[in-house]
């Protein structure tokens, strides 16, 4: 599987099955990819995960919980109290703060009931800090100079803002005595990890430089602009400061979509309603095949747009179990419960 999009895949695979690299898996990790803040988008997310505190997030249901409901449910009180009294101001209107509240009562993430014209609410569970480490992976298959000049600011700006434990690299592998990656303008904060993959089965992965540990818990730097370097370029870099509690709140939003969507979500953005899309097995995990294409697939290929595109024929969905719905609606189930399957049962 030549592109991006596939070496995407089996380093997620990978770190599913073998993280942390070269030593023995204490905690329960949640794999997701394409995640990240507004700036920033990381290809792989490794959530290292408190296995009491995975478990009591297990009561707040698979979906994510977004910034407003975090601020719900984080500080709802174990008794019936008005819900301004309750929380803390968030820095917005109050009433945006009640809608919040409804949608958290409505999933039965709170309690809620009316006192008067006075809405009131009291905690279900105690939302637990669950996240041990968040781990940031850049995957640059074919990792040349220009691609290494390109990653180089995105690295220097996750090492500066801090806002992931680690930050990794992971490239092929090649037969080359020394890694090319090893010998490119690569921020030394960063770990790499060599992957090598083939057409089938589970990667193997390689460190081949440990990162170094960064600082979340302290004020991070968000570079917004920076001289490109050039012999007449005098410019200033442009930058802010962000504290402790805004990157505190970032980690938790950004693993509550990881918990949401894990980084099999790609089916939902191509089109495994078609008669030609398949799950090519493997050892470990079933990728996007193209039977009328006869390539893998990447999301970006496999859409309403391409030409070779065929609905399922109605007869395919007429047929029960265990394809009921369709071929289609099968390979969604698959990897939805494939998925689950990395969420443990709450602790009752």
């Amino acid at each position: 599987m030549g592109s991006e999009f596939g070496f995407e895949l089996q380093v997620c695979q990978w770190a599913e099955e073998y993280w942390p690299p070269e030593r023995s898996r204490e905690r329960p990790v949640i794999v997701a990819r394409q995640l990240g803040t507004r700036h920033r988008r990381w290809d792989t997310l490794v959530i290292e995960c408190d296995p009491a505190g995975l478990r009591q997030r297990a009561h707040f249901g698979s979906d994510r919980l977004d910034s407003d409901l975090l601020h719900v449910v984080r500080h709802a009180p174990a008794e019936w109290q008005w819900y301004r009294d309750a929380l803390p101001h968030p820095g917005y209107p109050w009433q945006y703060v009640r809608e919040a509240v409804h949608r958290a009562a409505d999933r039965g993430l709170i309690d809620r009931r009316r006192s008067g014209n006075k809405i009131q609410l009291r905690r279900k569970y105690e939302y637990p800090d669950w996240i041990h480490r968040i781990i940031a992976i850049e995957n640059k298959p074919d990792l040349d100079a220009s691609a290494a000049r390109n990653l180089l600011a995105q690295i220097e700006r996750d090492v500066a803002l801090g806002l992931a434990d680690e930050v990794w690299i992971a490239t092929e592998a090649t037969d080359e005595r020394i890694e090319p990656v090893l010998l490119e303008d690569v921020p030394v904060e960063a770990g790499i990890l060599t992957i090598d993959r083939g057409d089938r089965g589970p990667a193997v992965a390689n460190v081949r430089w440990q990162p170094r540990l960064l600082a979340p818990n302290d004020p991070g730097t968000r570079i917004l602009d920076r001289p490109d370097g050039g012999g007449y370029d005098a410019s200033a870099c442009r930058f802010e400061y962000a504290d402790p509690d805004w990157k505190a709140g970032k980690r938790r939003a950004i693993a509550e979509r990881a918990y949401e969507r894990g980084w099999r979500s790609y089916a939902e953005s191509m089109r495994p309603d078609c008669r030609h899309f398949e799950l090519e097995p493997t050892e470990s995990v079933a990728r996007p095949y193209c039977r009328a294409k006869c390539c893998a697939q990447t999301p970006n290929q496999c859409g309403s747009s391409c030409p070779e595109f065929e609905p399922e024929p109605p007869t395919w969905r007429q047929q029960g179990w265990p394809i009921e719905g369709g071929p289609g609606a099968g390979i969604k189930r698959l990897l939805a419960a494939q998925r689950d399957r990395k969420r443990p049962e709450p602790d009752r």
